[in-house]
């Protein structure tokens, strides 16, 4: 901001006999031309020109000054910022040096007169930037090495140095490139940026990988899906090809063989194309994939090829998940849900099937109203799930992990249902649940994220009493509304639009085979009847008699976690006319099942996020007890591996400390060395030193990808950070004539500088020009 200078009068005693100076002159001037011999236009230009060379003169004898204000000399500070990161490296179009060359003799060269300019009024201070801000001296550091630019980083790094200190400006030298995002509101801080930009276009032809995007899916034949977005400067109209590659530990990149390969044509009025990659893991946990993209027929070279490269992290999760099914009866239904989840590596179905319902065996008769055993009359509770203790259902467990698991029937503490993922309801009447467990149930799905399915049959939904219930309240209809149009007969089954969006509720991998198979499907007979859905459900599929379409498969979020309602109580219908209907009710029932554990939070969880300095990675590891409430006082243990890591390269072994923000919460930081996959596996114990579980997580880091991610300088933010905080963008051809006006521009210490007018050669010289003028005319005129 340039400060405005002010003007005062010094002698103001002479005030006002300059004012009577001034008036006898007037009425001279006036009374001499009036009666002078000459035209009116020669009279007025004469005179006008006496009296502004007298009124000058007398302005010189009041002594008027101007005063302003300026950078103290050596009292104020100016940063000095130089981008050393890589992509000062690279050659712009029709450029005969680097972006860095170019830089380097701007600050060490022949044109480095303009710091010798700064430095006589400011304190010059130096420094570097690249993932982090370091001081240098006199920039004989530059070596254009550094991994990426965390220009956000950077920048608040310089804010926290210079804290309490009187920094007047920062100049800031780059290409314009910024691989970190800036907090703008925290960059506010900054005094006056001063951005010079040392990079003029794009490049004349690249290929880069800008990002990656992982989507895990239920669907059976393409459960994760990958698209990478790709930047192709200079490749219009050719094809490009991407390749997909697993990275497994000890093999070496020359003998990894690609499992997915994708093309794409870059359309010619277009520089972005995405590559889709579908693939089906065949192993469970945190797998790493390497991408890599090149022009199917290479022709001029690329500006560089370090962004056509990524490392990509998919976590399949460990599993099994271990899921509840709950009947009250045997059924078709289990039959088809257990051969189905049986032949699934990821879940693990439990059964606890009643085979027969408590029937009374003695009739007690006491006193009016009694129903038990007077023998016991005054002992104990005599409520009714005591009073039946010996008149209790039976049930079988299948697929239990002791003998232990569920041999109370369905569970009644946190520690027994929390270890599941998902509970599957079937025929069972809500007379069958205390309060206590259905209250339990709730906590499961709000509190522990977990997923609840209840599928249809002749005690489910309304027909069970589930209405005004703690488990009905999760159901994603209305249960105490009377249905809308009963449907008449059987009714087929078909997906809404929401349906078709949903991977998990399709069998085949395009609409016209899905529509297809649905055409094909047997009709159903049982359909429970319920009231509409709940305004933040989403119905995925109906059934339709020919005159009405009603809800069959609906879900919701609730809490943390998700509920669903299938209405049809014979679905498994479905697969029964041949071997490929029976095929498709196992994989349908695999994707359903999957669906109810996706994204179910664990007891312990880690998870790796980048920090904004480019560099470093914070590990955190939330744990939890088997109540799912936080573990505090844990001792938890990460070890930290490379997938590409050479034979005989250990793991790297960290400790995290408890977090002093979240209880339950361990934190723990890693600077990763090398470019690439890595892998985190957390343990952690409990006071006594036994063991309260583990997790896996993965991420990648390749700084110099995401340094060349974008090669095209972002002035756009340039000019936001430079408008923001009161500076402007410059090029390098600017920095001598702003360093002359830097001093003049708004500073934290200022001084404030005086100069007499009259002093001014200018002054003088214009008096006289005004008087010598008038003389002149009345000479030419032959007045003189």
């Amino acid at each position: 901001m340039l400060q405005v200078a002010a003007l005062y009068l010094a002698g103001r005693e002479w005030l006002w006999p300059a004012v009577a100076v001034g008036a006898v002159a007037l009425c001279c001037v006036v009374w001499s031309y009036l009666r002078t011999p000459a035209s009116h236009l020669l009279r007025i230009a004469c005179a006008a020109l006496k009296l502004v060379g007298t009124a000058i003169l007398l302005v010189c004898l009041l002594d008027p000054m101007w005063s302003s204000e300026r950078a103290k000399p050596g009292a104020n500070v100016i940063a000095v910022v130089a981008d050393n990161s890589l992509s000062m490296t690279l050659h712009d179009r029709n450029a005969a040096e680097s972006r860095g060359d170019a830089l380097r003799r701007v600050l060490t060269g022949d044109r480095n007169l303009w710091l010798t300019r700064l430095g006589e009024d400011f304190e010059v201070r130096d420094y570097l930037a690249d993932t982090r801000l370091l001081p240098s001296q006199n920039f004989r550091e530059l070596s254009f090495d550094g991994r990426g630019t965390a220009l956000g980083h950077t920048l608040e790094q310089l804010i926290e140095h210079h804290h309490g200190q009187p920094l007047a400006g920062v100049i800031l030298l780059t290409d314009g490139i910024a691989a970190d995002p800036a907090n703008m509101e925290k960059l506010r801080q900054l005094p006056p940026l001063y951005p010079v930009i040392f990079s003029r276009s794009a490049p004349s032809r690249d290929l880069a990988i800008t990002n990656s995007t992982v989507t895990q899916t239920s669907f059976e034949d393409a459960p994760v899906t990958i698209q990478a977005d790709i930047a192709a400067i200079g490749f219009s109209g050719e094809e490009i090809v991407g390749q997909l590659i697993p990275i497994e530990a000890g093999k070496k990149e020359a003998d990894e063989k690609p499992i997915a390969t994708e093309t794409a044509i870059v359309p010619a009025n277009s520089e972005k194309i995405a590559l889709h990659f579908q693939i089906r893991p065949a192993k469970p946990g945190v797998l790493f994939y390497r991408l890599k993209i090149a022009p199917k027929r290479p022709a001029a070279p690329e500006i560089t090829l370090a962004n056509n490269e990524s490392v990509i992290t998919v976590d399949r999760g460990s599993g099994p998940y271990r899921v509840l099914y709950a009947s009250g009866r045997p059924n078709w239904e289990y039959k088809f849900l257990h051969r189905a989840v049986e032949s699934d590596d990821q879940t693990q179905l439990v059964g606890l099937i009643r085979i027969a319902n408590r029937e009374p065996k003695f009739t007690f008769r006491g006193r009016e109203g009694e129903s038990s055993n007077p023998l016991f009359r005054g002992f104990g509770n005599q409520s009714k799930e005591d009073i039946e203790r010996y008149d209790q259902p039976v049930f079988t467990r299948l697929n239990t992990v002791d003998e232990f698991e569920l041999r109370g029937g369905f569970p009644k503490t946190p520690e027994e249902l929390f270890r599941y993922r998902a509970i599957i309801l079937d025929d069972l009447e809500a007379e069958f649940f205390t309060q206590d467990q259905m209250s339990l149930l709730q906590r499961f799905v709000s509190e522990r994220g977990g997923g609840l399915l209840m599928l249809g049959g002749m005690e489910a939904f309304r027909d069970g009493k589930y209405s005004r219930t703690a488990i009905g309240d999760m159901l994603p209809v209305y249960l105490d509304t009377k249905p809308e149009n009963i449907p008449e007969g059987r009714v087929h089954l078909s997906l809404t639009r929401e349906g078709w969006l949903q991977p998990w509720a399709r069998l085949r991998a395009n609409e016209a085979d899905e529509r297809q198979r649905l055409a094909a499907l047997p009709e159903f007979a049982v359909l429970n009847r319920v009231g509409t859905a709940k305004p933040a459900a989403t119905v995925v599929a109906t059934v339709s008699d020919g005159h009405h379409d009603h809800p069959a498969l609906v879900t919701q979020r609730f809490g943390r976690g998700r509920t669903a309602a299938m209405l049809i109580g014979d679905f498994w219908v479905s697969g029964l006319g041949d071997e490929k209907r029976q095929t498709d009710l196992l994989k349908g029932w695999r994707q359903i099942v999957r669906w109810l554990v996706a994204d179910i939070p664990d007891p312990i969880e880690v998870r790796a996020e980048p920090q904004p300095d480019g560099s470093s990675v914070q590990l955190l590891v939330r744990a939890r007890d088997a109540k799912f409430q936080p573990l505090d006082n844990a001792s938890v243990t990460l070890k930290v591996s490379r997938p590409e890591a050479p034979a005989g390269e250990a793991p790297l072994i960290l400790h995290a400390e408890p977090s002093a923000s979240e209880p339950g919460l361990y934190e723990a930081s890693f600077i990763p060395r090398e470019s690439g996959g890595y892998r985190v596996d957390a343990t952690v114990a409990i006071e006594t030193g036994a063991a309260a579980g583990q997790s896996a997580t993965g991420w990648t880091s390749d700084l110099a990808a995401a340094e060349f991610r974008d090669l095209k300088p972002n002035r756009p933010l340039m000019e936001r950070l430079a408008k923001q905080t009161g500076g402007r963008v410059l090029s390098p051809e600017d920095l001598t004539s702003f360093a002359r006006e830097l001093p003049s521009q708004h500073a934290p210490v200022t001084e404030t500088w005086t100069r007499p007018i009259w002093h001014t050669p200018l002054v003088f010289l214009l008096a006289l020009a005004c008087l010598v003028g008038e003389w002149g005319l009345r000479r030419w005129k032959g007045l003189a």
